[in-house]
């Protein structure tokens, strides 16, 4: 009986649908009495002269374009933010001087005749006005989807603004919906809500990037607090953001905690990867183990730390390939951090000459090549040792010591060996190689 009374009850579908036929009705009487209006002597005398205007704005446009565009031409050392308001202007000069002639031709109709007469040239100008300055201020947006979105809404907003037509799109808005408890959702919640949201998601990004250039500028603050410091401006910006928005279009959030806690269950098992990534990337940027700039070694990967995201490091190569490597892995893995706490590393070179050669003038040459290279520093002394009597030469080992990394290894290393060589073909010492006898036997025919 409870499901057969709920289907029959008339106050779920018959009131939304009484009240848009309603709406609907309002807005059919009005569209009729605006075309009739249309129809007036005086009224079409107005369109057509706004159509003239038109034309004289158009006209105007193409003798005076050029010019305009030839005299920003020769205006080559202007700064750039005077030339590109010097363009946008010269891209609606059409519609600029349609707004000055229509408003010119306004006064003067106001002067010589009654109000009511110019009163449909009065709504055209100032729809005309309202567009224009809304095309002038949506070009402070940078993204171009963004700027056409809020462009198009201002403009229909502004419309049915100046037509008086704003309180009956709301009711026809907010009839179309549904009700969950005592939350009322409609087409009209949703777009104040996207305008709300949108205004405050813009002024938090604002802040937010003026805070984190400010941070990022601070010498005192290590890389890894400005990067843990700017990811908390950006949680704590957008997050008031977004609740003092649900808050304004007077949405209660108690009424969400418990799908809200239903939904956070469900992540929490289905996204445990990601979670564990988010923790790791604050431990990361809590202990300082990495940072920004730092030269890592991670399996077959080496290269310095390019940024540090919420989920992910991103490492660049010498090859310039850039791998985003998850925080987990460097939590859990074993990662060699080569300017940890110091930017020096030291290389080793191993190397032989023949037996015939002093071992202490090679290793004297060996020093001595090895410091006349660029990038071996000379305030931490280069050694060279023996290490072993091979079958074939006596093995020395050669120890420097550098202090950027980023700059590479092997090829510090080839330019290392390049001078070893040429101080080993002056000072005549040999380098040698595995002599080998290969004896060939005859083969004795048989006997018997």
């Amino acid at each position: 009986m409870a499901a057969h009374d709920g289907i029959n009850d008339p106050v779920l579908v018959e009131e939304p649908l009484e009240e848009v036929l309603e709406i609907g009705g309002d807005l059919l009487i009005q569209g009729q009495q605006f075309i009739e209006s249309m129809f007036r002597t005086w009224n079409l005398y107005q369109i057509l002269i706004a159509i003239g205007i038109f034309a004289a704005a158009h006209i105007l446009r193409a003798i005076l374009g050029p010019r305009i565009r030839a005299w920003m031409g020769s205006r080559e050392n202007w700064p750039k933010w005077r030339m590109r308001i010097l363009v946008v202007v010269h891209q609606r000069l059409r519609a600029i001087f349609f707004v000055a002639l229509i408003w010119i031709v306004i006064f003067a109709m106001r002067e010589l005749t009654w109000n009511s007469r110019s009163y449909l040239l009065g709504v055209i100008g100032t729809l005309a006005l309202a567009w224009l300055l809304i095309v002038f201020a949506t070009r402070l947006i940078k993204s171009p989807t963004l700027r056409k979105f809020v462009r198009y809404g201002a403009w229909i907003w502004a419309t049915l603004q100046i037509l008086g037509l704003l309180d009956v799109a709301e009711r026809l808005l907010d009839s179309v919906g549904f009700n969950i408890g005592e939350i009322r959702f409609s087409l009209l919640l949703l777009i104040q809500g996207l305008v709300i949201l949108g205004v405050l998601i813009t002024a938090a990004r604002f802040f937010t990037t003026t805070t984190a250039s400010r941070i990022r500028s601070n010498e005192d603050i290590s890389p890894s607090m400005q990067v843990l410091i700017v990811k908390g401006v950006q949680i704590a910006f957008y997050g008031a953001a977004f609740f003092v928005g649900v808050r304004a279009l007077g949405i209660d959030l108690t009424g969400l905690a418990v799908l809200s806690g239903a939904i956070g269950v469900g992540l929490g098992f289905g996204l445990q990867k990601v979670v564990s990534n988010l923790v790791s990337g604050v431990i990361i940027l809590l202990d300082k183990s990495i940072k920004p700039g730092d030269v890592i070694s991670l399996g077959d990967t080496f290269g310095w730390i390019n940024s540090l995201g919420a989920r992910y490091v991103s490492v660049v190569t010498r090859d310039g390939r850039e791998y985003l490597i998850p925080n987990e892995d460097l939590i859990t893995g074993q990662v060699v951090n080569w300017s940890h706490s110091n930017d020096f590393v030291r290389l080793d070179i191993n190397f032989g000459t023949a037996y015939h050669d002093n071992p202490h003038e090679v290793r004297r040459i060996a020093i001595e090549a090895a410091q006349g290279v660029d990038r071996v520093l000379s305030n931490r002394p280069t050694v060279c040792h023996i290490v072993g009597f091979g079958d074939s030469s006596v093995d020395y080992l050669l120890r420097f010591w550098i202090r950027d990394p980023t700059g590479g290894l092997t090829n510090i290393r080839g330019n290392v060996y390049l001078a070893l060589w040429d101080a080993f073909e002056e000072h005549d010492i040999s380098i040698p190689f595995p002599q080998r006898e290969v004896k060939m036997l005859e083969n004795k025919p048989a006997t018997g």
